[in-house]
């Protein structure tokens, strides 16, 4: 490649970034008016943790998944417990509108994500200051890795936030084998973090998001008004964007070391998982931490897939139930 060439493609790679750029904070901006915060926020260390409260009666926290943030569980199923339960849902560091785990580098090339045990150490932080006793941790996918993380994190530090009870709705548990998908590989690298994300997040088109959720749900559909009301853009936003992937990517190790303490548990634990589940395998993981921990009982959703929050609600709000009974909250 001649020199003027080169410096052609430079200039065109430069112009495209500004373009993308601008065009990100557009996105950025429409997502924030159209899906604001929906409820109340602390301070810890300086950050943010935003959450949404409702309720009476014994205390559940509910962690959302990757990608996600707490409109998950305020689409339906906080209404449903909020009868019985004082229910509170957080944004996960970095995602909706709480802030990354404090010294988490956030400029476009770094690889480094909010690892669990340090997002759950900032919400059990948030948690003290809500005054959240003995709460039963219900997570979805990622959360749940969040919700064990909570839980191993009690074996060492007494707390009143110490979680009685653990539920976990298709949530990760355990190592798998083999490599991630692209998405998380690429955009997670130090060059996706300052080409591809800002790329993706100026251009993709809401067809691709809404295609993306439907295939989440699979074999299920994604309810009437989900994928309206969940606020995708917020996670299309290049900083949340870039703490996701690079959670996810970076998350292998701190799942490993953290399996090593499961034994340890001995806390009621409930466990809901689709077998058609292609994102979060139950063999891989909801199969495999029953063999190690006498304490957790899974209940198999047959034919479901990811999302048993919104498809099978019944089954999880029954999870819960058992929890709180088997931690004699009722």
């Amino acid at each position: 490649m001649g020199r003027k060439t080169l410096k052609l493609a430079t200039m065109a790679l430069g112009f495209g970034a500004v373009l993308s750029g601008c065009s990100s904070q557009s996105r950025t901006t429409k997502a924030e008016q159209t899906h604001p915060p929906l409820g109340d926020f602390v301070s810890i260390n300086g950050k943010r943790v935003h959450y949404v409260q409702s309720g009476k009666g014994p205390h559940v926290v509910l962690l959302h998944g990757a990608g996600g943030n707490l409109r998950e569980f305020t689409f339906s199923l906080m209404d449903q417990l909020a009868t019985r339960y004082t229910v509170t849902a957080f944004d996960r560091p970095g995602l909706g509108y709480t802030d990354q785990v404090p010294g988490v580098p956030r400029h476009a090339t770094a690889t480094v994500g909010d690892s669990p045990q340090d997002q759950a150490r900032m919400i059990r932080a948030a948690a003290e200051v809500l005054e959240i006793n003995a709460p039963i941790v219900a997570g979805h996918s990622y959360g749940g890795i969040v919700s064990y993380a909570w839980a191993v994190e009690g074996l060492d530090t007494p707390s009143a936030v110490n979680a009685s009870g653990i539920v976990s709705m298709a949530g990760v548990t355990m190592p798998w084998p083999g490599k991630l998908a692209p998405y998380y590989t690429v955009n997670g690298s130090a060059l996706g973090g300052a080409f591809t994300v800002p790329m993706i997040s100026a251009l993709v088109p809401r067809g691709v998001v809404n295609s993306r959720i439907e295939s989440t749900f699979a074999p299920q559909p994604a309810p009437t008004g989900y994928a309206e009301y969940i606020g995708a853009g917020l996670t299309l936003r290049p900083d949340s964007f870039r703490a996701n992937v690079r959670q996810v990517n970076t998350l292998r190790p701190h799942v490993v070391t953290l399996s090593q303490r499961y034994p340890e548990l001995t806390l009621p634990i409930e466990i809901v998982h689709g077998t058609a589940d292609t994102t979060v395998p139950i063999h891989i993981h909801a199969e495999e931490i029953i063999k190690i921990v006498p304490s957790a009982n899974l209940t198999r959703l047959d034919g479901i897939g990811h999302m048993p929050q919104q498809t099978n609600p019944d089954a999880v709000i029954a999870a819960i139930d058992r929890a709180a009974a088997r931690a004699g909250l009722h």
